[in-house]
């Protein structure tokens, strides 16, 4: 990857502009502050407008933006305050987040959230557990990781620890949503993040010990981010943490997303561990937005949208490193991401709505088996139905439903004799086995 070209000082052209064009470019402002929020790396390779060169088209944004900068009270590794900017596409994305994660979701038609949180929740838990720790390295299988936490086994190796980490740590910012955040809880979550995963165990829920961090592209080695220096981390953090917990009355006005997404960008840039930044930063995002109301964000994973674009993640960072600190181009793509998880949760819950309808539907033809199934064990006999193979443990059925040991295993053990799993022995335990034609013995156990 390469680091984007730094824009050229607009005002050293600007006083040699002739009084008729500058006219003309403050009139171009205006088209400037809408559409996309580029960087001149980008402009510099699009078509300026007609009678502008590509310096002046730049200097035309830069007038524009300029007013709208509000400056933050959190410092690059140089002293100089980071800034934002709130244009209309900010305004958008917050109007829709407000919205849909904030208000009441507009589920579809019988989509069961509310009545089954914990089972959702679970799902989202373990899709950014294995995400995030996957955008950091891990490298074992989604089916294998999502085995491992749903049957609560111990990791096998530091890929399974990464993930493991990350789900526990997930479940901790849960209970710190009301609690406001301190150096020394951002040193325990590290702690927890990274536990079993470092070359160094001591390094964990620890700032790092000196300058030989960087941030670098694995591919060409070439050094993206220099953070700042190890002495000043305390009071970075410091600084960081009265950010974090300032309310609405604090000036300048931050809106409380706008606010996560600085908690993420500035770990991200302060570096302040030896090894698990990124999980740090997002793991805070989510305290923040969980803090704020946003209580729909339990439920998403922005992780695996980060994972699918990690150059533009990195860029995002880029951008406003080399854009005189505007971290505006980090807050609209961390809100382009959010807007994404909210699809893609909206998605699934219509897909499961239509799956356990297709199972019901299945089971109509007999009601005495309807009436004899519970949510729970519909809800298994559609995941068995598109995995034919698949195992079901008592110790994950258990978790995924959160019930009593006691409940899981009766669930199971009816539809075994119902002819709806097959249970074979595995040591001290049994697992139970959707056959390859369920569909075919639930249609037979309907019409008999």
């Amino acid at each position: 990857m390469k680091i984007p070209l730094t824009p050229p000082d607009p005002t050293g052209f600007l006083a040699e502009l002739q009084p008729n064009k500058l006219a003309r470019l403050i009139e171009l402002q205006e088209a400037t502050t809408s559409g996309r929020y580029l960087h001149w790396d980008e402009l510099r390779h699009r078509q300026p407008p007609e009678g502008f060169s590509l310096e002046e088209w730049w200097l035309s944004i830069w007038l524009a933006r300029a007013p709208l900068f509000k400056l933050l009270p959190l410092l690059d590794r140089h002293g100089q305050p980071f800034k934002f900017a709130v244009p209309e596409a900010v305004q958008i994305h917050l109007h829709h987040i407000d919205r849909d994660a904030a208000g009441q979701i507009q589920a579809p038609a019988s989509a069961p959230i509310h009545e089954n949180r914990e089972r959702y929740l679970l799902h989202s838990l373990i899709e950014e557990a294995i995400t995030s720790s996957q955008l950091e390295g891990a490298s074992t299988t989604r089916r294998a990781a999502e085995a491992m936490l749903l049957e609560g086994r111990r990791p096998k190796d530091r890929s399974e620890a990464m993930i493991f980490n990350n789900y526990a740590a997930m479940e901790h910012i849960r209970s710190l949503r009301d609690q406001p955040i301190t150096p020394e809880r951002i040193l325990e979550l590290h702690r927890m993040l990274t536990a079993d995963t470092l070359d160094d165990p001591v390094d964990a829920g620890r700032l790092r010990q000196g300058d030989d961090v960087k941030v670098v592209d694995n591919r060409t080695g070439t050094v993206l981010h220099d953070p700042p220096h190890w002495a000043e981390l305390p009071s970075r953090l410091e600084r960081l943490c009265a950010f974090a917990n300032a309310d609405e009355g604090s000036a300048p006005f931050v809106h409380p997303v706008v606010r996560a997404i600085l908690l993420h960008f500035m770990i991200g840039y302060d570096h302040p561990f030896a090894d698990g930044n990124g999980r740090t930063a997002r793991a805070l995002f989510y305290w923040a937005m969980a803090r704020s109301g946003y209580w729909l964000m339990e439920f998403l994973s922005i992780s695996q949208f980060l994972r699918q674009g990690p150059a533009q993640y990195v860029t995002a960072y880029l951008h406003t490193e080399t854009d005189g600190g505007d971290t505006t181009y980090f807050i609209l793509h961390q809100l382009g991401t959010i807007r994404k998880s909210i699809e893609a949760l909206y998605a699934y819950l219509a897909r499961k709505t239509n799956e356990h309808k297709d199972a019901q539907r299945l089971l109509a033809g007999s009601p005495a088996l309807r009436g004899r199934l519970n949510h729970r064990q519909v809800t298994l006999l559609t995941h068995a139905l598109r995995n034919p193979g698949e195992a079901y443990r008592v110790s994950a059925h258990q978790q995924f439903h959160s019930v009593v040991y006691q409940t899981a295993r009766t669930d199971l053990l009816e539809l075994e004799a119902l002819g709806f799993l097959d249970k074979f022995k595995q040591g001290q335990s049994f697992v139970f086995y959707a056959p390859e034609d369920l569909k075919e013995r639930i249609e037979r156990a309907a019409k008999g």
